[in-house]
């Protein structure tokens, strides 16, 4: 028989995503091929129960997950330990023990459930704070995770119906269509009107998992956010990103939340005829569930299927981005994790042109006016080459923080603005020049030596200016960019397997353009519009030159206060001495790795003599000691290591 949908004698089967869910829906002939292939991917995940949660008790759930905690940072730890390596380390054997952490990492979260699942999925995208191989994992995390029982489906609806639940709907299917970390979906029919929709419920107890996990998370994140060395210069701040991702697992777990989310989204493409959002049904919509249009869909990475449905997959593919863009630069309200099964096509109008199907509003992401001014301002700034504009749209959007030294950060962007410039126009005379063979080739890359012979160049011109950033981490990453950087390689990785030779830039260039001149196609060309704001400044720049004609007495008082000061001694100048700064820092990381290695040596001379003497409690204690005190002198020699590599690569040493 068969509970909750799982085939008996035997774990229940991996479900996919609601989206995917019913995208592939109407793909019955390959439902074969589909098991056999979930059947493939459920031989490497590990068996998933939630159930189990539910029993164990605070103490033990926080155990389980301290244990993987210290467990992934000793392996993280070791992958920077030369001597761990059998045969001698190599980039090539830290990459694969990289990579098997990164997989060991994934299966771990599966394992500890739905809050887990669900931070990886987060984490995913926070390409400033993990590498490529753990980004490659975590984006792997599609919930394939079993359905809870229908019964308790039922109980759910009818508690936040108030009403039961043969009252609302009719032919409501018992096996769910779906199942993921956080819910699952049923197909039904509204008794009212006989309409087919997409029931949404929350997994029961997820409140209190979430809790619980929650209260460890944010001790880990303030302990975290202590031993953290930042010998890589990016200034993370894990207690804020604790919050962040908290605050997304909460919201996504709030169907109402969810439902304004796709009805705002769908009011914004209420003209677009070519983008379909699933109607929300609102007098049935609560908390924990909710009733939506069932919309079914292929997924827009099936390019096969899209080709039998006669619709034209290129088309697709740039109507996938120029819909994100708009959402981006337009709107301003975007959707924040548009993967392949969130995004689906069907034929669309009579014509069968085709259209975007787009689900699962949960995790949306608005772009405040600020910050999108300050890209507004950037790219002004990159278009005339002016670092300072460059630096001043960085600190408005967010990005570049007060209290470094932006001279450094100005001698950096000038270098780039430069360099990007020069890449531009070389671009240009090769497609003018050889203009078939660079549309067939579609984009000449750099060889292997030319890359290397561009990082000489950069680090010969600003290695020094680089190691003032890196130690002054000036920069910060706003979330809602993260967001949608990563979902523009999402987008960029859909084109690609419709159209191998997509260009996500070339798509992006009017779009671009129109955010230039503030959304408005029919307005000026942007070089007119540049030259234009650059009149505007000069006339401002007149205007206050008139205005300190009056103040010009002021201003020499002032220069004769400073110039009385200097006499006096009482003006202070301060000079960075940026050799000696590097010196000192090794010096207090070389200070505390002796520190702390006295302190680990001493605690186990201790615990020796206590585990001779029969006390072997105390012995263990005092080990645990030392061990805490070795780990804090492993991570001071992994810090200093970094800071004499890093000085050296910057030097053009290495």
């Amino acid at each position: 028989g068969r509970k909750g949908g799982a085939p008996a004698g035997g774990p229940p089967p991996p479900a996919k995503t609601a989206a995917v869910a019913v995208a592939q829906a109407p793909k019955k002939a390959e439902k074969k091929k589909v098991e056999v292939e979930e059947e493939k991917v459920a031989v490497s995940e590990p068996p998933l129960n939630f159930d189990r949660l539910k029993s164990v008790g605070t103490f033990v759930r926080s155990l389980e997950i301290w244990g993987f905690v210290f467990n992934f940072l000793f392996r993280r730890v070791a992958l920077n330990l030369k001597f761990t390596y059998k045969g001698g380390f190599t980039e090539a054997k830290k990459l694969e023990r990289t990579e098997a952490l990164a997989k060991w990492l994934r299966l771990g979260l599966l394992r500890l459930g739905p809050t887990f699942i669900k931070i990886g999925q987060q984490f995913s995208t926070r390409v400033d704070v993990l590498s490529k191989p753990f980004i490659r994992e975590l984006e792997k995390l599609q919930d394939r995770v079993p359905p809870f029982p229908t019964p308790m489906a039922k109980q759910i609806i009818e508690e936040e119906l108030g009403k039961p639940i043969d009252e609302v709907y009719t032919d409501f299917q018992d096996e769910a269509l779906a199942a993921a970390s956080l819910g699952q979906v049923h197909l039904a029919k509204l008794k009212a009107t006989g309409e087919q929709v997409i029931v949404k419920v929350q997994r029961p107890g997820l409140k209190e998992i979430f809790d619980i996990d929650l209260k460890n998370l944010r001790v880990i994140a303030q302990w975290l956010q202590k031993v953290d060395p930042k010998t890589d210069g990016a200034a993370r701040d894990w207690v804020a990103i604790f919050d962040e991702t908290a605050r997304c697992l909460y919201d996504e777990v709030d169907y109402q939340n969810e439902a304004n989310n796709a009805k705002d989204f769908a009011a914004q493409f209420a003209g677009t005829d070519w983008i379909k959002v699933p109607r929300v049904y609102d007098q049935y919509t609560r908390k924990r569930t909710m009733c939506m249009e069932y919309a079914p869909a292929t997924k827009i990475n099936d390019l096969e299927a899209i080709k039998k449905m006669g619709v034209d997959p290129d088309r697709m593919a740039r109507l996938a981005v120029e819909s994100y863009l708009m959402q981006v630069l337009r709107y301003g309200f975007f959707h924040a994790d548009p993967h392949p099964g969130n995004v689906a096509v069907d034929k669309g109008d009579a014509e069968g042109k085709g259209r975007l199907v787009i689900y699962d509003y949960g995790m949306m992401g608005r772009i405040d006016p600020k910050v999108r001014s300050g890209f507004l301002d950037l790219f002004y700034a990159v278009f005339e080459k002016n670092s300072d504009s460059a630096v001043k749209a960085l600190g408005k959007m967010g990005v570049l923080v007060d209290g470094g030294d932006m001279t450094a950060v100005k001698r950096t962007a000038d270098f780039f603005l430069g360099s990007f410039d020069n890449r531009v126009d070389e671009q240009q005379k090769q497609r003018t020049e050889n203009k078939e063979e660079y549309e067939a080739e579609f984009k000449q890359q750099r060889t292997k030596e030319e890359k290397k012979a561009r990082r000489k160049q950069i680090l010969s011109n600003i290695g020094e200016d680089l190691l003032v950033v890196s130690k002054d981490q000036p920069f910060r990453f706003p979330a809602e960019l993260t967001f949608v950087v990563r979902a523009f390689s999402v987008l960029d990785g859909i084109g690609k397997s419709l159209n191998k030779k997509f260009d996500i830039g070339e798509i992006s260039a009017p779009y671009a353009r129109n955010l230039l001149i503030d959304d408005n196609p029919s307005a000026l060309p942007p070089q007119v519009v540049a030259r234009q704001r650059d009149w505007e400044r000069r006339f401002d720049r007149q205007n206050k030159a008139i205005v300190n004609l009056f103040k010009g007495p002021d201003a020499i008082e002032e220069i004769a206060d400073v110039v009385r000061a200097i006499e006096r001694g009482r003006l202070k100048i301060r000079v960075r001495a940026l050799e000696a700064e590097r010196a000192l820092e090794r010096v207090q990381v070389m200070q505390g790795l002796m520190l702390n290695m006295m302190v680990a040596c001493a605690a186990c001379n201790v615990g020796v003599v206590l585990y001779v003497s029969g006390m072997l409690l105390q012995a263990k204690g005092v080990f645990g000691v030392a061990g805490l005190f070795a780990m804090q002198a492993l991570v001071a020699q992994m810090k200093l290591g970094k800071l004499i590599k890093k000085e050296a690569q910057y030097a053009g040493a290495a």
